[in-house]
This record gives structure tokens, C-alpha cells and sequence, in this order.
């Protein structure tokens, strides 16, 4: 019987890409470099870690140079979301509203600290969720940081929701079924999967019984 829900975040709860890629702009141009990001190519990164990200975006500049601008486009990413937000998925509220009478509910994603509790913040959606964690604070891959709130939380069952097959292979490393969210910014087959939040109640459901 599932004993709790862990939740990615981008891709998974919202879509904050068009933001992000405004607000890593404003960080490249604050470093002195032409913000020049397409949100296609901020898309293209979302679920992994930041120095990966500036691997891929900023190829151009010198590695050292390449994370302290990484470091300053976080910031400005902090900052703008905390106002600007990102767009929820449909049914999310009402959605984490039901999921939560029955299962505790948490949110483990491979971003810096801050970010998960901005998502919270500017949702007003905390209430819905007993846990998060974020290699920002841990140091831990998404693999561990499933581990670490199954843990911490004394889950024995829980089941991982994600978009990426990289949040499928960090629940697989953790040993926690995988369930995909079709409907968000990646590709994984031969799971179960829902093409809208409103189906994982359902899903969960049919497997419990």
C-alpha cells in the first residue's frame, strides 16, 4: 500500500520556464555577458544540477566564470519567481487538496535551496505538503534526497512522480516506483503514467486495491 507522494517540481507542480530563462538572462547580462537564452534551451535542462546547467548554456565562458555566473543567474531566478511565480499545471490545488487526505505529500527536486520554498511561498501550497528536499541543501543527488525524505518521513512504500527519465532513474537508484507526468517536459516509457494530475489519485488507487 502507498505511504506517501513524492513530487518533482518543474515539469511535474508547475511550468516556470519562460521566468527562469528571463530571469538567467538578467544574471548573464548582471555578469556581463548578453543574455541570450531561448526558453527551449532552459527547457531542454530543467531536472538537472546547476553546474551541469552552465555546462550546457555557457559553454563559452571559462569554468570558473561559468559557475559564478550560474551562481548569480540562481539568484536572480530566487528572486524573480518569488513575485512573478510560475504557471501552476490544472487541477494542482484541488488536486494536491484530495491527494493529501489520504497520503502525506512531499517535494524532492534537483534545484538550490530556496527555490522549493519559493514555490511555496508564491503558491500558498505548503499547507498540502509535510516535506522537500533539494541537493541546494543536502549536497545529495535526487536518488539520495528520495532516499533521505522516505527516510526521515518512515515511509516504507511511497511513490516518486516525475517528468524526466532522469527523476525515473534517481527513483529507480532509490528503489521507489516511478510514475511519470506525461504531460510535463520529458520522455519515459514502460511505466505507469498520467497525462494530468487529476489521474494520479486514481492510478494510485487501482494499485493500492
Amino acid at each position: 500500500m502507498t505511504d506517501g507522494i513524492l513530487f518533482d517540481l518543474d515539469g511535474t507542480l508547475w511550468d516556470a520556464v519562460d521566468n527562469i530563462c528571463a530571469a538567467w538572462n538578467l544574471g548573464l547580462e548582471e555578469r556581463g555577458h548578453p543574455g541570450h537564452l531561448k526558453a527551449e534551451e532552459v527547457r531542454s535542462c530543467m531536472g538537472m544540477l546547476l553546474p551541469a546547467i552552465a555546462d550546457r548554456l555557457m559553454p563559452e565562458l571559462a569554468p570558473e566564470e561559468r559557475q559564478r555566473t550560474m551562481a548569480v543567474c540562481a539568484q536572480k531566478q530566487a528572486d524573480y519567481l518569488a513575485v512573478h511565480g510560475g504557471a501552476l499545471y490544472p487541477h494542482l490545488e484541488e488536486t494536491l487538496k484530495a491527494l493529501s487526505r489520504r497520503w502525506p505529500l512531499f517535494i524532492v527536486s534537483n534545484c538550490q535551496g530556496g527555490y522549493i520554498e519559493g514555490f511555496l511561498a508564491v503558491t500558498g501550497l505548503g499547507k498540502y505538503f509535510r516535506d522537500f528536499e533539494c541537493p541546494g541543501r543536502t549536497g545529495l543527488d535526487k536518488a539520495g534526497n528520495i532516499a533521505l525524505v522516505a527516510k526521515r518521513n518512515g515511509l516504507r512504500h511511497p511513490v516518486y512522480v516525475g517528468d524526466t527519465q532522469g527523476d525515473r532513474d534517481a527513483a529507480d537508484t532509490a528503489g521507489v516506483p516511478f510514475v511519470h507526468a506525461a504531460y510535463g517536459f520529458g520522455r519515459v516509457e514502460g511505466v505507469p503514467a498520467i497525462r494530468g494530475l487529476e489521474e494520479l489519485e486514481g492510478l494510485l488507487r487501482a494499485q493500492d486495491d
